[in-house]
């Protein structure tokens, strides 16, 4: 089997599976090539309109495989590990962390979420867990630093005296804990995979009109690294114009007048 399954057969919604549960699905070298690439087809192409990641095996991700740099005597691998680059445009150590969609992803969370795979769940618009998940920083018990975002996109979701906590002690949260913290947008109910709500949630997102879903997304993102109130407006102004333009918009506004005409 694959070490990431993409199934399309739910267009438009994309799911990505990470598939190595004999090691809680940590990422290695080629399963963060194979999350790159799986992800950039999710963009590139106009058959989907959102992506659910997910794992196999009640493990969503515990984060960067650790054993696959080393070689026998402990020492880093001169190559094979994880891509470590400076180059923000490269591939990313988790594979996907630096990538900027324009297509909105779900992660749906079951058990750890930790280390490098916490940094994956950040990287996602929406998080789905259910009582099973766990989320922590547990590379501080190793000495091993957060370089795919965690240090910037956990502060933006929790605020900081709650990241700081996290960052700094390296202590597990669970599932109910990461819901009151706003780490998790929503919990499975009783019966209900996270997955199964994940996906509920994907139908949601694709049944709206996409144009002005995305702009909106990405206004909302560009207004985050904005300095300037100012300039943040500017920006959702001339991307609100450029849907009110847009084709979407204007099959919107028919299909809503028609509807109430029909009322």
């Amino acid at each position: 089997m694959a070490i990431v399954e993409v199934d399309e057969t739910a267009r438009p919604i994309y799911v990505v599976t990470i598939n190595r549960p004999e090691v809680k699905n940590a990422v290695d070298q080629d399963t963060a090539h194979a999350l790159h690439d799986a992800f950039q087809r999710f963009d590139q192409s106009d058959d989907f309109a959102v992506a659910i990641l997910r794992s196999s095996d009640g493990a969503f991700c515990a984060g960067a495989d650790l054993k696959s740099m080393l070689d026998g005597d402990g020492r880093r691998k001169e190559s094979g590990g994880n891509p470590l680059h400076n180059d923000m445009s490269a591939i990313a150590p988790m594979g996907v962390t630096r990538m900027q969609l324009s297509k909105p992803v779900i992660a749906a969370i079951s058990g750890p979420a930790v280390a490098g795979g916490l940094e994956l769940a950040l990287w996602c618009d929406l998080r789905v867990a259910d009582s099973s998940a766990y989320f922590g920083v547990l590379c501080r018990l190793r000495g091993v630093p957060l370089i795919d975002g965690g240090t910037i996109r956990l502060p933006r979701l929790i605020g900081l005296s709650a990241a700081s906590d996290m960052i700094l002690t390296g202590r597990v949260v669970r599932a109910d804990e990461a819901k009151r913290l706003n780490l998790v947008n929503y919990l499975a109910g009783p019966g209900e995979s996270a997955f199964d709500k994940a996906f509920e949630i994907a139908r949601l997102l694709a049944s709206h009109p996409q144009t002005c879903m995305r702009s909106d997304r990405l206004s909302m993102l560009n207004g985050i690294d904005t300095p300037s109130f100012q300039v943040a407006m500017q920006q959702e102004f001339a991307l609100g114009m450029e849907t009110l333009r847009s084709v979407d918009f204007g099959g919107a506004v028919d299909a809503f007048v028609k509807k109430k005409t029909k009322l």
